[in-house]
Protein backbone atom coordinates (compact mmCIF):
# COMPACT_ATOMS: atom_id res chain seq x y z
CA UNK A 1 0.00 0.00 0.00
CA UNK A 2 1.05 3.26 -0.69
CA UNK A 3 0.57 6.97 0.54
CA UNK A 4 1.09 6.56 4.09
CA UNK A 5 2.37 9.42 5.34
CA UNK A 6 2.51 12.27 7.94
CA UNK A 7 -1.44 12.74 7.62
CA UNK A 8 -1.72 9.22 7.62
CA UNK A 9 0.11 8.97 11.06
CA UNK A 10 -2.02 11.98 12.50
CA UNK A 11 -5.20 10.57 11.09
CA UNK A 12 -5.28 7.42 12.96
CA UNK A 13 -4.08 9.01 16.51
CA UNK A 14 -7.04 11.33 15.69
CA UNK A 15 -9.08 8.22 15.41
CA UNK A 16 -7.74 6.27 18.25
CA UNK A 17 -8.40 9.08 20.48
CA UNK A 18 -11.84 9.87 19.67
CA UNK A 19 -12.41 5.93 20.36
CA UNK A 20 -10.63 6.69 24.46
CA UNK A 21 -13.33 9.38 24.65
CA UNK A 22 -16.52 7.41 23.51
CA UNK A 23 -15.25 4.27 25.63
CA UNK A 24 -14.97 6.90 28.82
CA UNK A 25 -18.30 8.08 28.62
CA UNK A 26 -20.17 5.26 30.18
CA UNK A 27 -18.33 4.98 33.43
CA UNK A 28 -19.35 8.23 34.94
CA UNK A 29 -22.99 7.70 33.82
CA UNK A 30 -23.08 4.31 35.56
CA UNK A 31 -24.69 5.95 39.44
CA UNK A 32 -27.25 7.84 37.24
CA UNK A 33 -28.16 4.92 35.60
CA UNK A 34 -28.54 2.93 38.61
CA UNK A 35 -30.47 5.30 40.48
CA UNK A 36 -32.49 6.30 37.47
CA UNK A 37 -33.90 3.18 36.78
CA UNK A 38 -33.78 2.05 40.65
CA UNK A 39 -31.49 -1.38 39.52
CA UNK A 40 -29.90 -3.61 42.61
CA UNK A 41 -26.28 -4.54 42.20
CA UNK A 42 -27.34 -7.77 40.93
CA UNK A 43 -29.74 -6.20 37.92
CA UNK A 44 -26.14 -4.01 37.32
CA UNK A 45 -24.01 -6.65 36.97
CA UNK A 46 -26.07 -7.55 34.40
CA UNK A 47 -26.78 -4.80 32.67
CA UNK A 48 -22.69 -4.08 32.42
CA UNK A 49 -22.38 -7.36 30.64
CA UNK A 50 -24.67 -5.96 27.75
CA UNK A 51 -21.31 -3.69 26.78
CA UNK A 52 -18.78 -6.44 26.47
CA UNK A 53 -20.75 -8.75 25.39
CA UNK A 54 -21.77 -6.12 22.11
CA UNK A 55 -18.18 -5.96 21.27
CA UNK A 56 -17.18 -9.27 21.43
CA UNK A 57 -20.19 -10.15 19.18
CA UNK A 58 -18.63 -7.07 16.72
CA UNK A 59 -15.46 -7.99 16.65
CA UNK A 60 -14.97 -11.59 15.00
CA UNK A 61 -16.97 -10.17 12.22
CA UNK A 62 -14.93 -6.55 11.67
CA UNK A 63 -11.57 -7.67 10.10
CA UNK A 64 -13.51 -9.56 7.26
CA UNK A 65 -16.00 -5.99 6.90
CA UNK A 66 -12.67 -4.22 6.80
CA UNK A 67 -11.07 -6.55 4.59
CA UNK A 68 -14.25 -5.79 1.98
CA UNK A 69 -14.92 -2.39 2.48
CA UNK A 70 -11.92 -0.51 3.67
CA UNK A 71 -10.65 0.93 7.21
CA UNK A 72 -12.50 4.36 6.39
CA UNK A 73 -15.62 3.31 5.86
CA UNK A 74 -15.81 0.46 8.86
CA UNK A 75 -15.05 3.82 10.76
CA UNK A 76 -17.04 6.38 9.79
CA UNK A 77 -20.21 3.77 9.83
CA UNK A 78 -19.26 2.30 13.52
CA UNK A 79 -18.21 5.80 15.23
CA UNK A 80 -21.45 7.12 13.48
CA UNK A 81 -23.05 4.77 15.47
CA UNK A 82 -21.71 4.97 18.34
CA UNK A 83 -22.56 8.91 18.50
CA UNK A 84 -26.08 8.22 18.23
CA UNK A 85 -25.67 5.44 20.69
CA UNK A 86 -23.86 6.98 23.52
CA UNK A 87 -26.45 9.46 24.55
CA UNK A 88 -28.83 7.43 25.01
CA UNK A 89 -27.18 5.79 27.83
CA UNK A 90 -28.06 8.55 29.93
CA UNK A 91 -31.88 8.96 29.17
CA UNK A 92 -32.53 4.88 28.63
CA UNK A 93 -35.60 4.60 30.22
CA UNK A 94 -36.22 0.73 31.10
CA UNK A 95 -33.43 -1.73 32.06
CA UNK A 96 -34.23 -3.43 29.17
CA UNK A 97 -33.43 -0.71 26.81
CA UNK A 98 -30.05 0.29 28.52
CA UNK A 99 -29.47 -3.19 28.25
CA UNK A 100 -29.69 -3.35 24.11
CA UNK A 101 -28.29 0.60 24.33
CA UNK A 102 -25.03 -0.96 25.95
CA UNK A 103 -25.13 -3.66 23.52
CA UNK A 104 -25.43 -1.76 20.57
CA UNK A 105 -22.73 1.06 22.42
CA UNK A 106 -20.42 -1.97 22.89
CA UNK A 107 -20.85 -2.74 19.15
CA UNK A 108 -20.09 -0.44 17.85
CA UNK A 109 -17.31 1.12 19.96
CA UNK A 110 -15.70 -2.84 19.42
CA UNK A 111 -16.19 -2.46 15.39
CA UNK A 112 -14.11 0.98 15.03
CA UNK A 113 -11.30 -0.39 17.87
CA UNK A 114 -10.41 -3.59 15.60
CA UNK A 115 -10.86 -1.38 12.27
CA UNK A 116 -8.48 1.33 13.88
CA UNK A 117 -5.93 -1.40 14.82
CA UNK A 118 -6.11 -2.65 11.40
CA UNK A 119 -5.21 0.73 10.07
CA UNK A 120 -2.53 0.99 12.45
CA UNK A 121 -0.78 -1.85 11.68
CA UNK A 122 -0.71 -0.64 8.09
CA UNK A 123 0.64 2.74 8.61
CA UNK A 124 3.23 1.68 11.34
CA UNK A 125 4.24 -0.72 9.01
CA UNK A 126 4.36 1.42 5.57
CA UNK A 127 5.73 4.06 7.93
CA UNK A 128 9.31 1.45 8.44
CA UNK A 129 8.93 2.47 12.55
CA UNK A 130 7.42 1.72 15.67
CA UNK A 131 3.94 3.63 16.36
CA UNK A 132 1.59 1.26 17.66
CA UNK A 133 2.47 2.09 21.47
CA UNK A 134 1.82 6.17 20.79
CA UNK A 135 -1.64 4.79 19.23
CA UNK A 136 -2.59 3.08 22.06
CA UNK A 137 -1.46 6.28 24.25
CA UNK A 138 -3.63 8.34 22.85
CA UNK A 139 -6.78 5.93 23.45
CA UNK A 140 -5.58 5.67 26.89
CA UNK A 141 -4.99 9.72 27.06
CA UNK A 142 -8.78 9.58 25.10
CA UNK A 143 -9.79 7.98 28.19
CA UNK A 144 -8.69 10.35 30.80
CA UNK A 145 -9.62 13.17 28.62
CA UNK A 146 -13.13 11.88 29.03
CA UNK A 147 -14.12 10.53 31.66
CA UNK A 148 -12.71 13.88 33.41
CA UNK A 149 -14.55 16.05 30.97
CA UNK A 150 -17.79 13.86 31.88
CA UNK A 151 -16.97 14.32 35.81
CA UNK A 152 -16.48 18.02 35.74
CA UNK A 153 -19.79 18.73 33.45
CA UNK A 154 -21.80 16.77 35.76
CA UNK A 155 -20.51 18.34 38.81
CA UNK A 156 -21.25 21.44 37.29
CA UNK A 157 -24.44 20.57 36.80
CA UNK A 158 -25.14 19.53 33.16
CA UNK A 159 -27.16 16.93 32.87
CA UNK A 160 -26.26 13.44 32.40
CA UNK A 161 -27.77 13.58 28.48
CA UNK A 162 -26.16 17.08 27.66
CA UNK A 163 -22.76 15.45 28.98
CA UNK A 164 -22.73 12.65 26.68
CA UNK A 165 -24.11 14.54 23.85
CA UNK A 166 -20.78 17.03 24.29
CA UNK A 167 -18.71 13.99 24.25
CA UNK A 168 -20.60 12.47 21.14
CA UNK A 169 -19.70 16.41 19.69
CA UNK A 170 -16.25 15.95 20.45
CA UNK A 171 -15.91 12.46 18.70
CA UNK A 172 -17.87 13.21 15.98
CA UNK A 173 -15.37 16.28 15.71
CA UNK A 174 -12.09 14.03 15.62
CA UNK A 175 -13.12 11.43 13.28
CA UNK A 176 -14.38 14.43 10.66
CA UNK A 177 -10.75 15.66 10.88
CA UNK A 178 -9.71 12.52 10.72
CA UNK A 179 -11.96 11.02 7.75
CA UNK A 180 -10.06 12.42 4.85
CA UNK A 181 -6.69 10.47 5.23
CA UNK A 182 -8.43 6.94 6.52
CA UNK A 183 -7.23 4.73 4.82
CA UNK A 184 -9.73 3.37 1.89
CA UNK A 185 -8.04 -0.59 1.87
CA UNK A 186 -6.24 -2.45 3.61
CA UNK A 187 -5.01 -6.28 2.70
CA UNK A 188 -6.41 -8.03 0.03
CA UNK A 189 -6.39 -11.97 0.93
CA UNK A 190 -9.21 -11.59 3.13
CA UNK A 191 -11.81 -9.91 0.62
CA UNK A 192 -13.35 -12.65 -0.55
CA UNK A 193 -12.92 -14.94 2.18
CA UNK A 194 -15.48 -16.14 5.00
CA UNK A 195 -17.16 -13.35 7.46
CA UNK A 196 -15.16 -15.43 9.90
CA UNK A 197 -12.53 -17.79 10.47
CA UNK A 198 -11.16 -19.29 13.69
CA UNK A 199 -7.84 -17.75 14.61
CA UNK A 200 -4.86 -20.43 13.88
CA UNK A 201 -1.07 -20.73 13.49
CA UNK A 202 0.89 -17.83 14.98
CA UNK A 203 -2.54 -15.62 15.71
CA UNK A 204 -3.68 -18.31 18.92
CA UNK A 205 -0.32 -17.97 20.89
CA UNK A 206 -0.26 -13.93 20.48
CA UNK A 207 -3.83 -14.34 21.26
CA UNK A 208 -3.17 -16.36 24.29
CA UNK A 209 -0.67 -13.55 25.52
CA UNK A 210 -3.22 -10.50 25.13
CA UNK A 211 -5.26 -12.53 26.98
CA UNK A 212 -3.49 -12.35 29.72
CA UNK A 213 -2.19 -9.22 29.41
CA UNK A 214 -6.19 -8.05 29.08
CA UNK A 215 -6.73 -10.13 32.03
CA UNK A 216 -4.15 -8.86 34.55
CA UNK A 217 -5.87 -4.89 33.09
CA UNK A 218 -9.21 -6.25 33.75
CA UNK A 219 -8.34 -7.19 37.29
CA UNK A 220 -6.24 -4.10 38.74
CA UNK A 221 -9.55 -2.17 37.43
CA UNK A 222 -12.42 -3.96 39.27
CA UNK A 223 -9.81 -5.49 42.08
CA UNK A 224 -7.13 -2.99 42.92
CA UNK A 225 -9.02 -0.97 45.38
CA UNK A 226 -10.33 -4.28 47.33
CA UNK A 227 -6.64 -4.92 47.52
CA UNK A 228 -6.10 -1.54 49.30
CA UNK A 229 -8.87 -1.75 51.15
CA UNK A 230 -8.72 -5.32 52.71
CA UNK A 231 -4.52 -5.84 52.59
CA UNK A 232 -3.72 -2.32 53.43
CA UNK A 233 -6.53 -0.96 55.67
CA UNK A 234 -6.94 2.05 53.42
CA UNK A 235 -10.25 3.66 53.75
CA UNK A 236 -12.68 2.84 50.71
CA UNK A 237 -13.14 6.33 49.55
CA UNK A 238 -9.27 6.38 49.13
CA UNK A 239 -8.64 3.24 47.53
CA UNK A 240 -8.98 3.78 43.76
CA UNK A 241 -5.61 5.40 44.19
CA UNK A 242 -4.33 2.42 42.87
CA UNK A 243 -6.07 2.20 39.99
CA UNK A 244 -5.76 6.31 39.16
CA UNK A 245 -1.77 5.55 39.85
CA UNK A 246 -1.72 2.13 37.25
CA UNK A 247 -3.35 4.16 34.39
CA UNK A 248 -1.10 7.15 34.72
CA UNK A 249 1.90 5.13 34.35
CA UNK A 250 0.16 2.87 31.54
CA UNK A 251 -0.21 6.05 29.30
CA UNK A 252 2.77 7.82 29.95
CA UNK A 253 4.47 4.36 29.25
CA UNK A 254 2.47 4.02 25.72
CA UNK A 255 3.23 7.91 24.81
CA UNK A 256 6.78 7.30 25.62
CA UNK A 257 6.74 3.57 24.22
CA UNK A 258 7.91 3.91 20.55
CA UNK A 259 11.07 5.29 21.43
CA UNK A 260 11.32 2.66 23.43
CA UNK A 261 10.82 -0.10 21.09
CA UNK A 262 13.22 1.74 18.31
CA UNK A 263 16.09 1.69 20.38
CA UNK A 264 15.37 -1.71 22.16
CA UNK A 265 13.36 -3.84 20.07
CA UNK A 266 9.92 -5.70 20.32
CA UNK A 267 11.16 -8.76 22.09
CA UNK A 268 13.42 -6.76 24.53
CA UNK A 269 10.46 -4.27 25.58
CA UNK A 270 8.27 -7.53 26.03
CA UNK A 271 10.95 -9.41 28.04
CA UNK A 272 11.00 -6.03 30.25
CA UNK A 273 7.83 -5.16 30.55
CA UNK A 274 6.70 -8.77 31.11
CA UNK A 275 9.31 -8.82 34.41
CA UNK A 276 8.23 -5.22 35.20
CA UNK A 277 4.83 -6.13 35.77
CA UNK A 278 4.84 -9.04 37.57
CA UNK A 279 6.93 -7.68 39.74
CA UNK A 280 4.45 -4.81 40.13
CA UNK A 281 2.15 -7.18 40.96
CA UNK A 282 3.80 -9.55 43.00
CA UNK A 283 5.33 -6.03 45.51
CA UNK A 284 1.41 -4.88 45.79
CA UNK A 285 0.80 -8.34 47.53
CA UNK A 286 3.71 -8.40 49.51
CA UNK A 287 4.26 -4.03 50.32
CA UNK A 288 4.18 -3.61 53.81
CA UNK A 289 2.35 0.12 53.72
CA UNK A 290 0.21 1.71 50.84
CA UNK A 291 3.26 3.55 49.16
CA UNK A 292 5.05 0.68 48.62
CA UNK A 293 1.58 -0.82 47.27
CA UNK A 294 1.13 1.94 45.16
CA UNK A 295 5.07 1.79 43.58
CA UNK A 296 3.36 -1.96 42.88
CA UNK A 297 0.73 -0.62 40.48
CA UNK A 298 2.99 2.09 38.57
CA UNK A 299 5.93 -1.02 37.38
CA UNK A 300 2.73 -3.11 36.29
CA UNK A 301 1.31 0.12 34.46
CA UNK A 302 4.42 0.27 32.78
CA UNK A 303 4.97 -3.42 32.62
CA UNK A 304 1.93 -3.52 30.55
CA UNK A 305 1.88 -0.59 28.85
CA UNK A 306 3.54 -1.43 25.49
CA UNK A 307 2.25 -5.59 25.97
CA UNK A 308 -0.52 -5.31 23.62
CA UNK A 309 0.60 -2.74 21.32
CA UNK A 310 3.83 -4.62 20.59
CA UNK A 311 1.20 -7.95 20.09
CA UNK A 312 -0.71 -6.38 17.87
CA UNK A 313 1.97 -5.35 15.77
CA UNK A 314 3.10 -8.80 15.83
CA UNK A 315 -0.24 -10.37 14.93
CA UNK A 316 -0.45 -7.84 11.67
CA UNK A 317 2.97 -8.96 10.66
CA UNK A 318 2.40 -12.47 11.12
CA UNK A 319 1.69 -14.60 7.49
CA UNK A 320 -0.36 -17.60 8.79
CA UNK A 321 -3.77 -14.81 8.52
CA UNK A 322 -4.72 -12.21 6.44
CA UNK A 323 -3.54 -8.88 8.77
CA UNK A 324 -7.39 -7.61 9.21
CA UNK A 325 -8.78 -11.28 10.41
CA UNK A 326 -5.75 -11.95 12.92
CA UNK A 327 -6.39 -8.46 14.78
CA UNK A 328 -10.12 -9.65 14.78
CA UNK A 329 -8.72 -12.81 16.53
CA UNK A 330 -6.65 -11.03 18.99
CA UNK A 331 -8.81 -8.20 19.53
CA UNK A 332 -11.55 -10.46 20.73
CA UNK A 333 -9.37 -12.45 22.55
CA UNK A 334 -8.31 -9.58 24.59
CA UNK A 335 -11.84 -8.45 25.74
CA UNK A 336 -12.49 -11.83 26.33
CA UNK A 337 -9.37 -11.60 29.13
CA UNK A 338 -10.86 -8.10 30.49
CA UNK A 339 -14.38 -9.39 30.93
CA UNK A 340 -13.30 -13.04 32.86
CA UNK A 341 -10.81 -11.15 34.33
CA UNK A 342 -12.60 -9.81 37.59
CA UNK A 343 -14.72 -12.73 37.56
CA UNK A 344 -11.67 -15.73 37.47
CA UNK A 345 -9.74 -13.44 40.18
CA UNK A 346 -13.17 -13.63 42.32
CA UNK A 347 -13.06 -17.34 42.32
CA UNK A 348 -9.55 -17.60 42.86
CA UNK A 349 -9.73 -15.17 45.36
CA UNK A 350 -12.84 -16.91 47.30
CA UNK A 351 -11.30 -20.40 47.36
CA UNK A 352 -7.61 -18.97 48.13
CA UNK A 353 -7.60 -15.27 49.04
CA UNK A 354 -7.52 -12.07 47.02
CA UNK A 355 -3.61 -11.68 47.65
CA UNK A 356 -2.87 -15.27 46.26
CA UNK A 357 -5.26 -14.42 42.96
CA UNK A 358 -2.34 -11.17 42.50
CA UNK A 359 0.45 -13.41 42.72
CA UNK A 360 -0.86 -15.61 40.14
CA UNK A 361 -1.56 -12.64 37.87
CA UNK A 362 2.20 -11.93 38.71
CA UNK A 363 2.74 -15.79 37.32
CA UNK A 364 0.83 -14.69 34.35
CA UNK A 365 3.08 -11.37 33.47
CA UNK A 366 6.10 -13.99 34.00
CA UNK A 367 4.67 -16.39 31.14
CA UNK A 368 4.65 -13.35 28.97
CA UNK A 369 8.05 -12.60 29.77
CA UNK A 370 9.18 -16.28 28.91
CA UNK A 371 7.38 -16.15 25.64
CA UNK A 372 8.56 -12.71 24.67
CA UNK A 373 11.37 -13.82 21.76
CA UNK A 374 7.68 -16.21 19.90
CA UNK A 375 5.19 -13.34 20.98
CA UNK A 376 7.37 -10.49 18.81
CA UNK A 377 8.59 -12.97 16.64
CA UNK A 378 6.50 -10.94 13.74
CA UNK A 379 7.54 -7.22 14.70
CA UNK A 380 9.89 -5.01 12.71
CA UNK A 381 13.12 -3.81 14.36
Amino acid sequence: MTGVGPQQRLSTRLVFLANGLAMAAWAPLVPFAKARLALGEAELGLLLLCLGGGSLMAMPLTGMLTARFGCRLVMLVSGTLVCLFVPGLAFAPTPLLLGATLFAVGASIGTMDVAMNVQAVIVERESGGSLMSGFHGLFSAGGFIGAGLMALMLWGGLTPTMSAVVIVLLVAALLLMAAPNMLHGTDGPAREGPLFVMPHGAVIFIGALCFLSFLAEGAILDWSAVLLNTGQGLEASRAGIGYAAFSVAMTLGRLTGDRVVRKLGGKRVLLLGGLCGAAGFFLSVLAPGVPLALAGFVLVGLGASNVVPILFTAAGNQHAMPASLAIAAVTTLGYAGILAGPALIGFVAHATSLSLAFGGLGCFMLLIAASARLGAANRPA
